[in-house]
Parts: structure tokens; C-alpha cells; sequence
């Protein structure tokens, strides 16, 4: 039986080997995570945090229930008021797309039956829902679609 002995060259090749994979993958990851952002949602959060309590008190006080769902061809948002009677907004209009990219957003038109036509690959997506209530009230949503094979 013959002892290899442990020499400089197989530490430096190890330490190499090793940190070098380390780097690797955490400037893969850094690059996708930069690729995939999407950007800034408001252009001053300084101005934007002054009147969010304010809108979030007056949404939260409609008492409105959003629930979203998708059939395969198309994705149906039903809009409650507190005692389960359905909602009919001032006007209504949503966004579909990924939650980590805005690559696949998509606006989408609502009938009277507050359903869209559209193809969903599987996977997780976003719903941005922005509606006007018939008082003026701003209604904001955001719901997450999770599309199985």
C-alpha cells in the first residue's frame, strides 16, 4: 500500500476548488436576482408612505373580499362587500403577470362578469387588482394564482 502525502499544491488546488464554486454560484444567483427585480413600485416612498394609511383605512372600510380563480382559459374575480352580496366597481382594471418579473405582465379586460379571457402557463402569478368604488373610494388587491398542470 502506498501514502500519498499531502502537498501545497493539492491545499492551494482545494482552496481554489472550493472558493471558486462558492463565487460561482453567488454571482449566478446576484445576477439573476438583479435580472429578474422588476424595478421600484413608487417613484418617492417618502410621499407615497403619507397617504397610505389613510387609503389602506378607507379600502379596509368598504369591507370588500376579492377571490380570484382560473379555469384554464380564462380567470374570474369575484368581489364581495361584508355581507357576501357581490360588487359591482366604478371601474375595474387588473395586471397578471409573474411575481419575480415583470417580463410576462399582462392587462387583462373584464367582462360584466368580472372574467377575463386569457392562457395561463402553470405556476405562480400575480394578480394586481385596481378598482373604483361608486363613492370614489381607491381600491387596491394584489392576489397570488397558483396554475397546476
Amino acid at each position: 500500500m502506498t501514502t500519498r502525502t499531502l502537498t501545497g499544491r493539492h491545499v492551494l488546488s482545494m482552496f481554489v476548488l472550493g472558493f471558486g464554486t462558492i463565487i460561482t454560484v453567488n454571482l449566478v444567483l446576484a445576477v439573476n436576482a438583479v435580472r429578474t427585480f422588476p424595478g421600484l413600485e413608487v417613484a418617492n416612498s417618502y410621499v407615497a408612505s403619507q397617504v397610505f394609511d389613510d387609503r389602506r383605512a378607507a379600502q379596509e372600510a368598504l369591507g370588500w373580499q376579492f377571490e380570484a380563480g382560473y379555469d384554464g382559459t380564462r380567470i374570474v374575480l369575484d368581489i364581495t362587500d361584508e355581507s357576501g352580496a357581490p360588487v359591482r366597481p366604478a371601474s375595474l382594471t387588473a395586471l397578471v403577470g409573474r411575481p419575480t418579473t415583470a417580463a410576462d405582465n399582462q392587462p387583462l379586460v373584464f367582462g360584466p362578469d368580472h372574467a377575463a379571457p386569457i392562457h395561463l402557463d402553470h405556476g405562480a402569478w400575480r394578480l394586481d387588482v385596481t378598482a373604483t368604488a361608486q363613492d370614489g373610494t381607491p381600491v387596491d388587491k394584489r392576489i397570488t394564482l397558483k396554475v397546476v398542470p
